[in-house]
């Protein structure tokens, strides 16, 4: 297996080529850890940068370079009753061990198209299968989670699909994930309000609100 140098990794690039383009003047840039995937891909890296903005003010040195990422709230509703319930993906967080209720959600690099990689990890993490021309983008421009040492940046969709409430019940309690990517996923089928409350990440928390403003659901909206 090849391990891609970090030079050569789209989201490296991508990052690099927005800082020049924003006027950074990049002098160095050490590596102090780079996590790559089962195929040789960078995936994240912390770096330490000595760069110069226009101004001719040093930036502060740490960078956690990550990429994009893409999220999806997937609604399914009864077809009977009209009533919607939503998919979550329980995993254990990275930093602390401690299990967590996210959206389905997988990572962009610059060469990916951001919607493919949202309706696959739909299929990979919850099982049900949608086609990128099913998912309804959120938000039209890049939005940054870190104001700060990160360079992620979010692409929000949802998708909804009527089915009867038993195949609905179906995603359920499901063992999923990629053993490659080390993921253990367990699914939890929810309704809106109730997902609100086991979400605790910033980037669920906004997607619901987005989707309920999207498909001006405001009564939903006054719940959460």
């Amino acid at each position: 297996m090849k391990k891609e140098s970090l030079t050569d990794a789209p989201k490296y690039r991508f990052w690099k080529q927005q800082a020049e383009t924003n006027g950074l003047e990049i002098n160095n840039i050490e590596e102090f850890y780079v996590r790559r995937r089962h195929n040789g891909e960078v995936l994240f890296a912390m770096l330490e940068v000595d760069a110069n903005t226009p101004e001719g003010d040093k930036i502060p040195p740490a960078l956690f370079l990550k990429g994009h990422a893409a999220s999806v709230l997937v609604c399914l509703i009864d077809q009977e009753t009209k009533e919607k319930y939503v998919v979550l993906v329980r995993q254990r967080r990275i930093c602390d061990g401690s299990h967590t209720y996210e959206h389905p959600a997988g990572m962009v690099d610059a060469d990916d198209d951001p919607v493919e990689v949202a309706a696959r990890e739909v299929g990979e993490e919850i099982g049900l299968t949608v086609k990128p021309a099913e998912l309804t983008k959120l938000n039209n421009r890049l939005w940054f989670p870190s104001t700060g040492t990160s360079d992620e940046a979010m692409h929000y969709f949802f998708v909804e699909r009527e089915l009867p409430r038993a195949q609905i019940m179906d995603f359920h309690h499901k063992d999923r994930g990629v053993a490659s990517e080390f993921e253990r996923i367990t699914t939890a089928v929810t309704t809106l309000p109730e997902a609100h409350k086991l979400i605790t990440n910033v980037n669920g928390l906004l997607i619901h609100f987005l989707y309920l403003q999207a498909v001006g659901d405001y009564e939903t909206m006054k719940l959460l």
